[in-house]
């Protein structure tokens, strides 16, 4: 993941169910001007808050996108208790909206 310009708040959350660190999650500001990037690995979920106005991201996938294979963790699952930094209510896409909470998502071994 890259930011070329705005920023946004990257969250990357363990969903492999035989790692010491499962349901463990980190979270990393990229922007365009820290010129930041983050690598998400196989067996992790990953969402991000967009901090300013509007922001251009930049990203590379190990294989093609093929949706019916994509799962959504609800980003406010109470038991993550992932800090977003929100200030007020944020704007919630559809898909995100019907996310599921992680003890009753689709893992990995």
């Amino acid at each position: 993941m890259r930011v070329v310009e705005g920023e946004i708040l990257d969250v990357a959350v363990d969903v492999r169910r035989s790692s010491p660190s499962f349901g463990g999650w980190e979270a990393v500001r990229l922007s365009g001007g820290n010129k930041r990037m983050l690598w998400i690995p196989a067996g992790f979920a990953h969402g991000f808050r967009v901090s300013d106005e509007t922001a251009h991201v930049l990203y590379k996938a190990t294989d093609y996108y093929a949706p019916e294979h994509e799962r959504t963790l609800a980003w406010n699952d109470s038991e993550l208790k992932i800090d977003w930094e929100l200030e007020g209510e944020p704007i919630v896409s559809a898909k995100d909206q019907r996310g599921v909470a992680l003890r009753n998502a689709e893992t990995f071994e």
